[in-house]
């Protein structure tokens, strides 16, 4: 049986080869490294002075002179290259599913970590007033990495693992983290604005809806078809909007944080690149803390 090399893959009924990755054979590619020529696809692309190029022509411009940090492979946001490509994206899989388990070993703990605006807690007795308004901060965050439902971990598990690996590659672990972070805090952020203040809210939803308006925003900077991004993430607008017992507004608060994350993390000009994709998360933060500072004046 004949097989093809590394770097070309046939396209179905043409005859004409569509470049694959040199160093992942299973993806396509339309990008090749400036200096070599090789195809490289999202993963393995390091940002040059003009165009991308593969690791190894990185590692191989190393001793021209300049300061070895130069030449230390970056992603295309500006990030390190690191050796496994999801590890926080595996991490932060691993605390979800321990909060998972946790809570149900000990059920009493949603109560006290779920998103909670201002409500009466009759037990213990003789009751207490519990939520964020009451100072009880935590819950804005800790409702993120809370799910009580299989049905419910297992879908937001599946869109972190789809979405996080491709943009912790592309970003880089930190800047990776940030716009997860963050775009979990914008969801809670809105659903304490808006949602009824004895209301409870969990899930991670709204950081995974961060990945999706920032995977949006990847592809359109790497020229790819957006149309599947697009279909799946108008499916899920669907179902946000019409199923039952949703918070919609975790999901709408975490895509707009993506996306102008997102935005400020790729788009960022060269020179001023970490200025710029600081500036980015600095707003969505404080556009996060003044709705949240806004929403517990007005329930206290």
């Amino acid at each position: 049986m004949d097989q093809q090399p590394p770097g070309d893959r046939a396209a179905a009924g043409s005859g004409v080869p569509t470049p694959t990755c040199y160093r992942h054979p299973d993806r396509e590619t339309g990008i090749s490294c400036t200096r070599c020529g090789r195809p490289i696809c999202p993963e393995c692309m390091v940002s040059a002075s003009v165009g991308f190029q593969c690791p190894d022509c990185v590692r191989q411009g190393s001793g021209t002179g300049h300061h070895p940090a130069a030449s230390r492979p970056r992603t295309l946001a500006g990030g390190s290259v690191a050796a496994d490509p999801r590890l926080v994206t595996k991490i932060l899989v691993g605390i979800n599913l321990a909060v998972f388990l946790l809570v149900s070993v000990r059920p009493a703990l949603v109560g006290d970590l779920t998103l909670l605006g201002l409500a009466w807690d009759p037990s213990p007795p003789p009751g207490s007033i519990e939520g964020v308004a009451e100072g009880q901060w935590y819950r804005l965050v800790t409702s993120m990495f809370l799910h009580q439902e299989v049905v419910h971990i297992g879908f937001n598990m599946l869109g972190l693992w789809w979405l996080g690996g491709q943009l912790e590659a592309a970003l880089g672990w930190s800047r990776y983290l940030a716009l997860y972070l963050l775009s979990g805090l914008a969801g809670s952020a809105l659903t304490y604005l808006i949602a009824a203040p004895n209301q409870g809210s969990l899930g991670a939803s709204g950081a995974v809806y961060g990945l999706f308006g920032a995977t949006a925003v990847l592809m359109r900077r790497m020229n790819y078809d957006m149309r599947p991004v697009l279909v799946l993430l108008a499916i899920n607008m669907v179902f946000t909007f019409t199923w039952g017992g949703i918070a919609w507004e975790a999901h709408v608060g975490g895509l707009i944080a993506g996306v102008v994350i997102a935005i400020g993390m790729v788009h960022a000009p060269r020179d001023r690149r970490t200025a710029v994709q600081v500036g980015a998360c600095a707003l969505v933060l404080l556009a996060s803390i003044g709705i949240i500072v806004a929403r517990t004046m007005s329930l206290t």
